[in-house]
């Protein structure tokens, strides 16, 4: 959803059109097993057909309450995706970004937050290399969030990074 679709959505909302504050019914979730570490979560399939290697996944940062910047720790594993899709096992593939935002604020802004954090992702990578029409985004926003305390409020503060 970019910006001006998320000024339309809350403006038909507070013309009445029935928007509820959080969704009644959610849409289904990308599902896939994936390793996390700062604020990316790359899928499995990527991890193995690339050898990607991680640090510490378990303990790794994710995105900041209300940020959306690269932490050093992303940049390390971007760079070995990017380098991946451009020049190893996975040239030429196409990928998937989804941003993800904890579920504490408006819906309509969590969807504009996760854009926000996928934007930040897909900008690095094509700055790596990878061509702008090889990677789709898209947010989530709250829809699939997960989690109900501030450590687990962190895991879905993420962007998960998939093959198309």
């Amino acid at each position: 959803m970019n910006r001006a679709s998320a000024l339309i959505f809350v403006g038909l909302c507070a013309l009445g059109a029935g928007c509820a504050k959080k969704p009644a019914v959610r849409e289904a979730a990308v599902t896939t097993t994936a390793a996390r570490v700062g604020n990316v979560n790359v899928s499995d399939e990527i991890m193995r057909r690339c050898n990607i290697q991680f640090g510490n996944v378990d303990r790794a940062p994710k995105f900041d309450y209300d940020e959306a910047a690269l932490l050093p720790e992303d940049r390390d594993v971007l760079e070995q995706v990017a380098k991946c899709l451009t020049t190893g096992p996975l040239k030429g593939r196409h990928v998937g970004l989804v941003g993800r935002a904890d579920p504490r604020g408006e819906v309509e802004y969590n969807m504009v937050l996760g854009e926000h954090r996928a934007d930040t992702v897909r900008d690095y990578l094509t700055h790596l290399g990878i061509s702008f029409t090889d990677i789709a985004k898209t947010s989530r926003g709250e829809l699939d969030a997960e989690g109900t305390n501030e450590e687990s409020w962190r895991l879905d503060r993420r962007v998960d990074i998939v093959l198309q």
